[in-house]
């Protein structure tokens, strides 16, 4: 299991994700808008501007977009400094720009939300506080410092105090609002990214594993004649070698080398079958082989399987799918890791329906949290139970979520409750008072038609 913050799930790591050519691109954009509004004020409506200071402003952004157009390539992605110092400098260009054109008379302050957005969409939490107090510093102080708006008969564009006010406290309130907004939706479309990555790296490797377990069923099969034969002829070398004693030895370590090739390949195939058996299996060979890395672990795993009412009584046949196997086996692995004694898997079919139960007698999940249980990064039953008797790790919060993913694309749906009332003492509460977990498939989506055995085994043509 991963720790917390490692490798690529952290979701503290900003760095090179913003593409420099993102943020040129967007600067180009507001030159545009900048010389667009100072030629509309100047030509159409007269307005008397510093055009020098005015076109400087807008020049020095230019400059700004030319010089990393051609220095750096297309490609560079900005690390977390180099990101911060760009939005500065467009906050602190947009703040004398802004200075220069009648400060909070101009509309357009309003754009000074645009740094502080992008902040805090990308970039760490500490840059877009920082980035957030000077906008709201910038806009405070050219509230106050600024050059007057003039008409072009010398009078000054005024508004009143209770307007300028309630624009400059829109901003502040707009600044904050939409800072924490952009961050929180950037944060859970993050963490959800690097869930599903997790979610994906799990089922390669449970992928990978059943591929194995194939070839190492294959190899066994093919090397148990060789084998069988080496045995045989060593043995018969030991009886006729009786009256030379070293080449008689040599005979022996033969034969328990074979033994010994015999044994690892019996134990490297435990979880290789043939081909038809890897396709399907009964309900309770899949369960068991999900439970079976729990099922030493100081807690009793109990396993039951009955049919439902009306159903047949012989298990259904079911498809071995890695999905399916690692899904249960991380909610197998949870009630395990909860439970005070003892954990239940009970697996129930009928005509239509395939169900399966994870039970516990642990503590259950916290009643604040049971809503959000399946969702990336939430450790459901932390603050229930201390860490310290879980001594195997520190989970991520992303084993739920996992199983939840890999087993609805199954076609499974999932249900998550608790077996008693958080408040009743201990002694009031039944055996199987933890949490439950409930997993349904409708039975044609893991029971393939006409899959009613392993069939016999086809002949190996050679």
């Amino acid at each position: 299991m991963l720790s917390q913050g490692a490798g690529p799930f952290s979701r503290d790591t900003r760095s090179d994700w913003v593409r420099l050519r993102t943020l040129i691109l967007l600067r180009w954009m507001a030159i545009v808008g900048q010389l667009a509004a100072i030629t509309v004020a100047d030509r159409y409506y007269n307005m008397q501007l510093p055009l020098g200071l005015c076109y400087l402003a807008v020049g020095a952004s230019v400059t700004a977009n030319l010089v990393s157009a051609f220095v750096f390539p297309e490609s560079k992605r900005l690390s977390e400094t180099e990101a911060m110092l760009t939005l500065l400098f467009d906050l602190s260009q947009l703040s004398f720009l802004l200075y220069l054109t009648g400060g909070l008379a101009n509309p357009f302050a309003l754009l000074i939300l645009a740094p502080v957005t992008i902040s805090a969409s990308a970039l760490e939490l500490r840059t877009t506080l920082f980035l957030g107090s000077l906008s709201i510093i910038f806009i405070t102080l050219i509230a106050f410092v600024h050059v007057p708006l003039l008409y072009a008969d010398g009078s000054a564009l005024t508004v009143p105090v209770l307007f300028g006010f309630g624009f400059w406290l829109s901003i502040v309130i707009g600044i904050l609002f939409l800072g924490l907004y952009s961050r929180r939706v950037a944060t859970e479309i993050r963490s959800m990214s690097d869930a599903l990555l997790a979610t994906q790296m799990a089922l390669a490797r449970e992928q990978k594993l059943t591929d194995l377990g194939g070839v190492v069923a294959a190899a066994a099969h093919e090397l148990g004649t060789p084998l069988a034969t080496i045995k045989l002829v060593s043995a018969e070398m030991i009886d006729a070698l009786e009256d030379q004693p070293e080449l008689q030895d040599d005979a022996r370590l033969i034969r328990d080398q074979a033994n010994r090739c015999r044994d690892i390949l019996h134990s490297m195939g435990r979880a290789g079958k043939d081909d038809l058996h890897m396709r399907t299996v009964p309900l309770s060979m899949l369960v068991s082989e999900a439970a079976e890395p729990h099922q030493h672990r100081g807690k009793r795993l109990d396993l039951t399987f009955r049919p439902g009412e009306g159903a047949a009584e012989r298990q259904p046949n079911v498809r071995r799918r890695p999905e399916v196997i690692h899904g249960l086996r991380n909610l197998i692995q949870n009630a395990v890791d909860f439970a005070q004694t003892t954990a239940w898997v009970h697996g129930e079919w009928t005509g239509t329906k395939l169900t399966i139960r994870i039970m516990d007698d642990g503590e259950g999940f916290p009643s604040h949290v049971i809503g959000r249980i399946g969702d990336p990064f939430v450790r459901s039953r932390r603050s229930s139970q201390d860490l310290a008797r879980r001594p195997e790790y520190e989970g991520m919060g992303l084993g739920l979520f996992i199983a939840k993913t890999l087993l609805e694309r199954t076609g499974a749906e999932l249900t998550f409750a608790n077996g008693s009332d958080p408040f009743l003492s201990r002694e009031e509460r039944p055996q199987r008072s933890g949490a439950i977990v409930e997993v349904s498939w409708p039975l044609d989506r893991l029971v393939q038609n006409g899959d009613h055995g392993l069939g016999p085994n086809e002949p190996i043509e050679t």
